[in-house]
């Protein structure tokens, strides 16, 4: 009887595992299917490479979603040029809105609280974007691409922007909480189908 109980988390640790590099590999596939919308320069991209991870917070728990986030950027890592600022960034973003969502609905597993997560872990990661991306990924991607190109391309979609901490402000903090809040809908609509191969069950 001991050895059928401890038997049991064994396999259920090894079911999470599995469907952690599963979504990982998910993941880092959806970094790549990204999209330039017109409200914000084409350098920008949305995709919903967070989805897998928030999948995987609701299912396995908010640790496992961050361990999703982590894996894909350290695969992204490998085939990157950006001296791995946009994956601490991409990693880091990520983080702050699967965390907290799985964190809510784990303390109280219920559609309310599955959204209210989401909701919370969006605005989060919205706010954190802007001293990231301030301090950190922008300076990096400066090397490549100088601040005053960057600036003009903020500026020919809103003229009046004259500083690169009012581009975050205005521009990508509300486009990080849209991503954030289009990948809480399409996990809404996908969980409950895939429900069972997280959980195990047919």
């Amino acid at each position: 009887m001991t050895r059928t109980l401890s038997a049991r988390p064994r396999r259920m640790n090894a079911r999470a595992i599995t469907i952690t590099a599963m979504f990982s590999a998910v993941a880092f596939v959806l970094m790549f299917l990204e999209f330039s919308i017109p409200i914000i320069p084409s350098f920008v991209k949305m995709d919903v490479s967070e989805l897998p991870a928030l999948l995987a917070a609701f299912g396995l728990g908010p640790v496992y979603g961050v361990a999703v986030c982590l894996v894909k950027n350290l695969i992204h890592l490998l085939i990157t040029s950006t001296g791995g600022a946009g994956e601490l960034g991409n990693f880091l973003l990520g983080a702050c809105f699967v965390f907290p969502a799985g964190l809510l609905y784990k303390l109280r597993k219920s559609r309310k609280s599955a959204i209210l997560g989401a909701l919370v872990g969006a605005v989060i990661m919205a706010l954190l974007s802007i001293p990231l991306n301030y301090y950190v990924t922008y300076p990096v991607y400066a090397n490549f691409m100088p601040i005053d190109v960057i600036l003009g391309m903020y500026q020919a979609i809103r003229p009046s922007t004259n500083s690169l901490l009012e581009c975050l402000i205005v521009f990508n903090a509300p486009f990080t909480l849209a991503k954030g809040l289009l990948v809480a809908v399409i996990c809404f609509l996908v969980y409950k189908p895939l429900s069972p191969l997280i959980h195990g069950r047919k």
